[in-house]
């Protein structure tokens, strides 16, 4: 038995600070707030508790020490690839951030998930990092927004994806892209719906799958009991998804108000990763991305206000390593600076995430649950920004980080 205790604890549900903060763990759940301690005693002096924090969408495989944008997809193998994943992951976990959806593997890895790979590691205890929801690889048409060759405009023949790494075409070449993942361990379904910011496709908001196409990607996750996440800009490519029954709309940045009205009357959840809009450095892209960025991040900044002003759904998601691994909680800031507050903010990171991803193990510090926990130097409801500074982390009853 381990009792944490600090100057309070943050219920989520009732958005109260409640004072002493008394959480008590055995083995790895929480087995009481409140009350006398109990066992091992945890000080841990002003910090207030809050519940492990989630980010829906990251990339572990991507971004961290030693990636170089224009060499990296060309000469890091898939061996390399995951020794650097254990770094970005490590950092992850000690940054606050105790689950993540690691949102759609789109570099060359010879059909094998590393997400799945690098989700069983951490399980089995054998690395540090948070717990992983995996997509596996990310299903996207020839020429889309994540087939990886658009990012450089690469020649024909240069770092071409199978369909097992999820290029597929067709309705056909969906469905078994889609069951290849599942075969291998994928726990949800990541799809690319429209362009973005940072390829060579063609304009952001312009749709990549046809509607017949999105539907048999829907339908093959949905039988399996997977939900389907959509890399979406563009308004009408959001009502195509939504129609289709896609079930989480990522980045959302071009969506007018009645796209936003089929999100909030179809119980769809939005994950805005708006921070990239200040955050992701174009001063180097070429002039027709810069010229792209220029136009959407200004809307991308309004969009998430709209969204939660009509009662969207909302969950945290960096798009990291758009936001550096380790540097999430910068995410967390944005959404208050767009005008969202705070406590919405936090459950959006919390209880909003763990119903996103259909679990209920998580996302508040209660009774019964993971014992995920977090510690921070003041109150978040005053200062989001202390989130960007955690002093404690606990996994499943473990420390990982107490300062």
């Amino acid at each position: 038995m381990i009792t944490l205790r600090a100057a309070g604890v943050l219920d989520v549900d009732t958005g109260e600070i409640v004072r002493p903060g008394i959480v008590r763990v055995d083995g790895d759940r929480i087995v009481g707030v409140g009350g006398d301690p109990e066992g091992e005693v945890i000080d841990l002096g002003d910090q207030i508790l809050l519940p492990g924090l989630m980010d829906m969408e990251v990339n572990l495989l991507m971004g961290g020490r030693g990636e170089h944008p224009a060499k990296s997809p060309v000469q890091d193998d898939p061996p390399l690839r995951m020794l650097r994943a254990v770094g970005n992951a490590r950092r992850t976990l000690r940054a606050g951030f105790t689950t993540v959806r690691n949102l759609g593997l789109f570099v060359k890895t010879g059909g094998y998930l590393l997400d799945v790979a690098l989700m069983k590691a951490i399980d089995a205890g054998w690395i540090d990092g948070p717990r992983i929801v995996p997509a596996g690889h990310a299903i996207t048409p020839t020429g889309g927004h994540l087939d990886p060759t658009m990012f450089a405009a690469f020649a024909p023949g240069i770092m071409q994806l199978t369909l097992e790494e999820g290029i597929a075409n067709g309705v056909d070449e969906v469905r078994k892209a889609v069951r290849y993942q599942i075969k291998h361990g994928a726990k949800l379904i990541k799809v690319c719906v429209s362009g973005g910011v940072m390829s060579m496709s063609g304009e952001p908001g312009a749709q990549h799958y046809s509607f017949e196409e999105l539907c048999a990607i829907v339908d093959e996750a949905h039988r399996r009991g997977l939900r389907v996440a959509s890399h979406t800009h563009g308004a009408e490519a959001v009502k195509q998804a939504v129609e289709a029954g896609i079930d989480c709309i990522e980045h959302g940045f071009l969506m007018d108000d009645e796209a936003i009205a089929m999100l909030v009357k179809n119980d769809t959840f939005l994950v805005p990763t708006t921070r990239l809009a200040d955050a992701m450095d174009v001063s180097h892209a070429p002039p027709e991305l810069q010229e792209k960025a220029a136009m959407m991040f200004p809307r991308a900044r309004k969009s998430v206000k709209a969204a939660y002003d009509a009662g969207v759904k909302i969950a945290v998601g960096t798009d990291a390593p758009a936001i550096p691994h380790g540097k999430n909680a910068d995410e967390l800031v944005a959404l208050v600076e767009r005008g969202m507050p705070p406590l919405a903010v936090l459950r959006a990171a919390t209880v909003t995430a763990a119903e996103l991803i259909q679990v209920t193990d998580r996302g508040r510090i209660a009774e019964g649950l993971l014992a995920d926990i977090i510690g921070v130097p003041g109150d978040p409801l005053a200062d989001i920004g202390v989130t960007q500074n955690v002093r404690f982390v606990m996994k499943g009853g473990k420390v990982h980080v107490n300062d």
